[in-house]
């Protein structure tokens, strides 16, 4: 790609102004993020509307899943990285050293870009954060909240009969699936996705792109995607990343037709990426 000048790579004022949005389930405000004195996420700020799918799009290795990270303080794990600015959660900053990281993480769950299912059974890759998060009790509760989750990913009929079977005998869509029915099992009110069709076939990834559909009723979803079409087809709206700024914020639909950034549209048209 050739290297573009600083100016071009800042966004400006009204590219930005469809990062927010009244009554916002998540909001970020002047995030920055630090490895070392390495700076990933330059001074990002945006809102995360309910009941929909907001998409991170962008070359790689310009702070998309770094981004993503920060909204459940997977971030924390990385010894090195620090997070600057204010994220909540409902007006709760999910920062606040008070708040319970676990807790955290069961309200904002994440899906990975590889399918990890727990080396055990398919029955308790979900019963064991039902269990550890208090949210059944008995054999019967555990067994109906499973039921619920696998039948909300569309994978029940396929594993009823096995639920003994260890997770990992599943194909690599099925795979996906249960992990995604092991992060809404517990009722998480975001659901975090890094890349999580990048492994998978076209039939499995037209599944799992149904099931974002699906389940953006009850959860908000938010998505890290290689793929311009896949973003164009499951995201109500997009956020264009470009070395560590956020570039653009739009409908999903404007951004891809109409972007405010010339940037914006030299990436989405294959002038570089």
């Amino acid at each position: 790609m050739t290297e573009l000048a600083a100016a071009e790579r800042k966004p400006n004022p009204k590219a930005l102004e469809a990062s927010f949005v009244d009554n916002p389930l998540m909001s970020c405000r002047d995030v920055d993020v630090f490895y070392d004195d390495f700076r990933a996420i330059n001074t990002v700020s945006m809102d995360i509307e309910g009941n929909s799918v907001l998409a991170f799009i962008g070359p790689s290795g310009c702070g998309k899943s770094t981004f993503l990270r920060c909204l459940n303080r997977m971030n924390d794990t990385i010894e090195s990285c620090r997070v600057v600015g204010k994220i909540t959660l409902k007006d709760e900053d999910i920062y606040d050293r008070k708040l319970d990281v676990v807790t955290i993480r069961r309200r904002i769950g994440m899906v990975f870009q590889k399918p990890n299912p727990f080396p055990s059974s398919i029955w308790e890759n979900i019963a064991y954060g039902l269990r550890i998060h208090g949210m059944a009790h008995t054999k019967d509760e555990v067994e109906q909240a499973l039921e619920s989750a696998l039948r909300r990913v569309g994978l029940w009929d396929e594993v009823k009969d096995r639920l003994k079977s260890p997770g990992t005998s599943l194909s690599g869509g099925q795979q996906q699936r249960l992990c995604i029915a092991r992060a809404i099992s517990v009722n998480p009110e975001v659901l975090l996705m890094d890349e999580p069709c990048s492994a998978l076939d076209p039939i499995a990834t037209g599944k799992i792109e149904e099931l974002i559909f699906e389940i953006k009723k009850k959860f908000s979803i938010v998505i890290v995607t290689h793929s311009l079409q896949q973003a164009a087809r499951v995201s109500d709206r997009t956020a264009f990343f470009h070395m560590g700024d956020v570039i653009e914020v739009n409908e999903t639909a404007r951004l891809f037709s109409r972007p405010e950034e010339d940037l914006t549209e030299q990436y989405i048209t294959g002038r570089f990426g």
